[in-house]
């Protein structure tokens, strides 16, 4: 080798120890300074309930607050707008639903794309659904309910917290694979959708299951199925939808933690480690599934393998439906 070509691989070797040495020194240090958990959701929704406990949780861990900011509206489009455009250090985080997945096909306007913008950290939880209908409505099962479906088109409703949301999509997906019609009704809200069931303005909803099951305990709404892959311990006599007869069908609320898309591995492998661990703590535990939520976990890579899958899934779904941001 020349004198040239030394030169040239003792320069390259330079500048990869500075980098090597630079991350090392940059996880040492991480987090050095409070930490912006920006959650996509008013007060008190399942992204803020599930942002809150990540929060305590790092915040137990680092010695440094881990704090929720709110930053509910534009379906989804605000909170993950600033966390898309905000500095790759780690100090700004998104917790975001499945609802991340499908908000750049629904709102095409929005100055962002997730798969590119984006880097995702860690999967916390899910939260399967129940598909119940009021108890005027004439199925016990689901069988009964996609045969009065079919014999009745686009005249059974079917209630939500709005257009664009979880409930929504999991019940067009639902009707996509059962290959039935039927007429959504956006209200401004899950509380509101949740009395149009009860009340009976509507024939039917995809409801949380914690949410329904004291209702479901005194007949005024009726379990059809749950929509996850597996039967929930809350109603263990209930099946899931696929196992009823919608072969192939699962809805899972998920929920996240992504980061700016340009964040170095070494703080997304050290934020995913920790909260992995959070979430295999027993009191942990026992709040989410008290709460209905079913705790994940599993590597970045897996998080950001599953995550792409979802955004095609979706993408799909919006566009066979016709579905349209209200």
């Amino acid at each position: 080798m020349n004198r040239g070509g030394w030169a040239r691989w003792i320069v390259v070797a330079v500048v990869l120890a500075t980098s090597q040495l630079a991350g090392a020194q940059t996880m040492r240090d991480y987090p050095g300074k409070p930490v912006r958990l920006v959650a996509a959701s008013a007060p008190g929704g399942g992204i803020d309930i599930i942002g809150r406990v990540i929060a305590q949780r790092l915040s137990e861990t680092w010695r440094e607050q881990v704090v929720v900011d709110n930053r509910a509206g534009g379906g989804g489009v605000i909170a993950t707008g600033i966390v898309a455009k905000a500095p790759a250090d780690g100090y700004t985080l998104l917790v975001q639903s499945v609802g991340v997945s499908y908000v750049g096909t629904l709102h095409k306007e929005a100055p962002f794309d997730v798969l590119r913008d984006l880097a995702p950290v860690a999967k916390v939880a899910s939260q399967p659904s129940l598909l119940a209908v009021h108890a005027s409505v004439p199925a016990s099962s689901l069988s009964e309910l996609v045969q009065l479906a079919k014999a009745k088109p686009g005249q059974l409703s079917f209630g939500t917290g709005g257009a664009g949301g979880a409930s929504h999509m999991g019940t067009e997906l639902f009707a996509h694979a059962a290959n039935i019609k039927l007429v959504h009704v956006p209200y401004k809200g899950t509380g509101p959708s949740m009395a149009a069931l009860l009340s009976g303005e509507v024939n039917m909803a995809l409801v949380g299951i914690a949410t329904a099951l004291p209702h479901v305990k005194v007949g005024k709404i009726k379990p059809i199925g749950v929509s996850g892959a597996t039967r929930s311990p809350l109603l263990p006599e209930i099946p899931t939808i696929s196992e009823a007869g919608v072969r192939g069908y699962e809805f899972a609320g998920w929920y996240g933690i992504f980061a700016p898309a340009q964040t170095p591995r070494a703080i997304i492998a050290k934020i995913n480690g920790d909260i992995v661990k959070a979430l295999q703590q027993p009191d942990a535990v026992q709040r989410l599934t008290a709460m209905g939520f079913e705790p994940q976990g599993g590597s970045a890579e897996e998080f950001a393998k599953y995550f792409r899958a979802e955004v095609a899934k979706w993408r799909k779904v919006i566009q066979d439906a016709g579905i349209a941001a209200s």
